[in-house]
């Protein structure tokens, strides 16, 4: 029995000395599993005392229980103790700046791509001396349609094509049954062209940014889209200056060796009136990939790129301005309208306009 005794003796005089001159957490850790584990030799002694001699087992227990309970608190004392040395070296080294957020700070953010597409537009105009102006979004008939020479049975003013807007029955009882008087969604922002001239005597160049809105859904048309409206009204204006004016908007937006050209068409408010096209920037203009001489599948094969519908401003519109400024024998106009998703679109090379409205971070973060 003295031979263990002493054996127990033995092992807490080293596992002391040991347990005192650790110098760190980790190193502690190990005695800890070398002295007090679960294969360590102290723990095993205890395991059997079962098997020692009955009169042997008491002195053999009691002597190891308490050879572990004093090293369990030498080693809890020392563990305090580095723990707090290792924490105050740790503050030393760190640099702290407390002026910082306590959370780390939320990424800037960026402009959408429609958003920033029309800025481009704007800037590009602004320079060509035109005036940004902005009207409303909820519109009369007679501005969206009446005022720019839309025939009364024009297909735009179906309601199948148009959101209308149902008006109160007290304002109803005001203004009576005039068409002209009903509310719709503006279906384009020409609008503000005639509510322009209604305020501003010749000459006037503007132009017309906003969100329009028409009964359509796919993969090329949302039922809420951008749209800019440009008008030029002075005297001795000609199909010309509308040329010139869109050839520099396309060279400063798709390329300096764009050129454009005008085709036949036609607008209820412009006389006469003209799709416009640039030439393709993928292909240059051929029609055939330059690399592998495939078709060219932005332009089709065409070598040109529809971009915005244009014309001479009617001289029934300017006509019908109240205030009589605009006479049409002394003052000529042009205008043109472009959808600002159309020009994305385009120039981005982006299959779906839907796209542009998902909020999927990983196709936005691209035009950043």
């Amino acid at each position: 029995m003295s031979s263990t005794l002493d054996r127990i003796a033995a092992l807490t005089d080293e596992a002391s000395t040991a347990i005192e001159n650790a110098t760190t957490t980790a190193n502690l850790e190990e005695l800890r599993v070398g002295y007090l584990g679960r294969k360590a030799e102290l723990p095993n002694l205890l395991r059997g005392v079962a098997q020692l001699p009955p009169e042997e087992r008491g002195a053999v227990g009691k002597a190891a229980n308490q050879a572990r309970q004093r090293l369990e608190a030498l080693i809890e004392e020392r563990g305090g103790a580095l723990a707090g040395a290792e924490l105050d070296a740790k503050l030393v080294a760190d640099t702290v700046d407390v002026t910082l957020p306590g959370v780390p700070s939320q990424p800037v953010g960026r402009l959408h791509v429609l958003t920033a597409t029309r800025r481009e537009i704007e800037d590009v105009f602004c320079g060509l001396g035109f005036t940004v102006v902005e009207g409303p979004e909820v519109e009369l008939v007679h501005y969206n349609f009446d005022a720019l020479n839309h025939d009364p049975a024009h297909p735009a003013r179906s309601r199948t094509d148009t959101f209308y807007v149902r008006r109160p029955q007290s304002v109803l009882d005001a203004v009576g049954p005039d068409p002209s008087r009903e509310v719709v969604l503006r279906t384009h922002t020409s609008p503000n062209q005639p509510r322009a001239m209604e305020r501003q005597a010749p000459p006037i160049q503007i132009i017309v940014p906003g969100r329009v809105y028409r009964r359509d859904s796919d993969a090329t048309h949302t039922p809420q889209f951008h749209q800019i409206e440009g008008l030029a009204v002075d005297e001795d204006i000609t199909l010309a200056d509308l040329k010139g004016t869109l050839l520099a908007f396309a060279r400063a937006i798709f390329g300096d060796e764009r050129d454009v050209r005008l085709r036949p068409h036609f607008f209820p408010f412009t006389e006469p009136s003209v799709e416009v096209d640039v030439s393709c920037f993928q292909c240059s203009g051929t029609g055939a990939l330059p690399r592998t001489g495939a078709r060219c599948n932005l332009c089709k094969g065409t070598g040109w790129l529809e971009i915005l519908g244009s014309g001479m401003v009617d001289p029934n519109v300017l006509g019908m301005v109240p205030t009589g400024e605009y006479d049409p024998e002394r003052w000529q106009g042009y205008a043109f309208g472009m959808g600002i998703e159309r020009i994305a679109m385009l120039k981005h090379g982006v299959p779906d306009l839907r796209l542009f409205y998902e909020n999927d971070l990983r196709f936005l973060a691209q035009f950043g």
